[in-house]
């Protein structure tokens, strides 16, 4: 029996600096512009790992970082296996995030979904085209609809298909879970949680036929905690914590997953024009929502000769320890073959010995993409992104793309090109209008004449929304410029 190898000191602090050079949003800038992608930061943190494949054997290392210690394993069957074996001698306490800048966040606890509990797709497929078709009722006249508008509208529809069409308009409850989430590991989060299961409860005592709910209600008497080797009662209070824990998963891949699907496909990138299920797999392998995942020991264990300590923390990072050239990735589906999703880490919650409702959440995101190219390819308005190269990040929020759907063809242009800035030109054109209507209905309610300063406040108001209208005539003119 061996204990883990720590890395060298110079290994160390090229770790540790391409850790650190998160915090620098500009750090990758001059690295890119010179085709220098191994001087970037993910770069630099695979090539350690690269590195330490080579001179150890492809054992788990530990290395010395400023954000901690961390047991690291070198590759991604690695990677599964230990944290299987750790999962399964019980030595495993609940996994966090660890973002880009090396902050620590509560990760919503793991919770097994009950494989009959998966609502087919002839089940779901139809309550999610509803609200796929009412979300593209909603774009503009670019055909695209903006975060602020696409997030509150895919968090809908994951509600619809996990807890049933009465969840629809709940919104509080994507709310109540995500704080829930953020509360994970803290004092806050036992109230938290409680106040999440009364929020759920209601749409297990009466579920929609077609949801998770639905399935979790006429599902066996027990669900299995996360093979920790031990049976939970399910009772309703299991039940509330395994259909929170799919709502959570589902509603993040609908919200940002379905999205950096949608852009690759538009892009161009040839896995994701392949079909739905590529384009998921590449979104998932390249920009996984749990980047990197925290796994504290509790208990001391054992895993193929190496004694694992118990305080020992295990860093999972599948953003890290993908190869530049690994195209397949762990949940490709091209060939037709089942994904595995179930049996590995969850690149969407950060479970260590895979989730069945990370499975059911691959689906739902390859339907939404799949009714988005339905009728023909998207455009995307920006960032321009090259077919050929993968970038290292695409935060969904900075994505614009134009969505077809029942038969409309969004504008056929270049990614950037003079007439998609004039296509974003005239939607920005069209908020800044709608923007000086608002100030001056709040300038023309009652109240503001009462005195010297509310009159002050209501000229100021309407000055506003002169100059938004003004900004709006010029905008629209570029645009008409640039539509030349």
């Amino acid at each position: 029996m061996t204990t883990p190898a720590t890395a060298r000191p110079l290994e160390n602090a090229v770790f540790g600096a391409a850790m650190l050079a998160h915090r620098l949003p500009w750090a990758d800038a001059p690295a890119r512009a010179l085709g220098l992608d191994s001087l970037t930061r993910e770069g630099a943190a695979r090539g350690v790992l690269a590195h330490l494949r080579r001179s150890r054997s492809g054992r788990p290392v530990r290395l010395r970082t400023p954000f901690g210690t961390f047991l690291v394993p070198l590759g991604p069957a690695d990677t599964a296996a230990l944290l299987a074996g750790g999962a399964a001698a019980d030595a495993l306490a609940p996994a966090v995030r660890l973002d880009a800048a090396g902050r620590r966040h509560g990760l919503h606890p793991h919770v097994p979904l009950p494989p009959d509990a998966v609502p087919t797709a002839a089940a779901f497929a139809g309550p999610l085209a509803e609200e796929l078709e009412r979300t593209a009722a909603a774009r503009g006249d670019d055909h695209a609809l903006p975060w602020e508008a696409w997030r509150p509208a895919l968090l809908r529809a994951a509600r619809r298909v996990v807890a049933g069409a009465a969840a629809a308009d709940d919104s509080l409850l994507s709310e109540v879970l995500a704080r829930t989430a953020r509360a994970a590991g803290g004092r806050a989060y036992d109230g938290r949680a409680a106040a999440l299961r009364r929020r759920i409860a209601p749409y297990l005592a009466d579920p929609d036929p077609g949801s998770v709910a639905a399935g979790l209600v006429r599902g066996p008497a027990a669900v299995p905690a996360a093979r920790t080797g031990h049976a939970t009662a399910a009772g309703e209070g299991r039940r509330e914590e395994a259909l929170a824990h799919t709502l959570a998963v589902v509603s993040e891949a609908a919200v940002t997953t379905a999205l950096q699907a949608l852009a690759l496909t538009a892009a161009g990138v040839p896995r994701a024009a392949a079909g739905p299920a590529g384009a998921v797999s590449l979104a998932l392998d390249h920009f996984p929502p749990v980047e990197a995942a925290v796994h504290p020991v509790r208990t001391p264990f054992t895993w193929e000769g190496l004694a694992v300590d118990a305080g020992t923390e295990i860093l999972a990072a599948p953003g890290w320890l993908r190869e530049d050239g690994d195209a397949a990735g762990s949940g490709d589906r091209g060939d037709g073959v089942d994904t595995p999703w179930h049996e590995g880490p969850s690149p969407l919650c950060g479970s260590a010995t895979g989730c069945t409702a990370s499975a059911f959440a691959v689906r739902v995101a390859e339907e939404a993409v799949r009714f988005f190219t339905g009728s023909a390819r998207p455009a995307l308005l920006s960032p321009a992104l090259s077919p050929d190269r993968m970038p290292l990040t695409l935060a969904p929020h900075t994505l614009r793309v134009a969505l077809p759907a029942a038969g409309a063809v969004p504008p056929a242009v270049p990614a950037a090109g003079p007439a998609s800035y004039a296509v974003l030109a005239r939607a920005d054109a069209d908020r800044l209008d709608r923007h000086a209507r608002s100030l001056a209905d709040c300038a023309a309610a009652p109240g503001w004449n009462g005195d010297e300063t509310g009159e002050r406040f209501r000229m100021r108001l309407l000055e506003h929304a002169e100059r938004c209208t003004r900004a709006a005539a010029d905008v629209r003119g570029a645009a008409r410029r640039l539509g030349d």
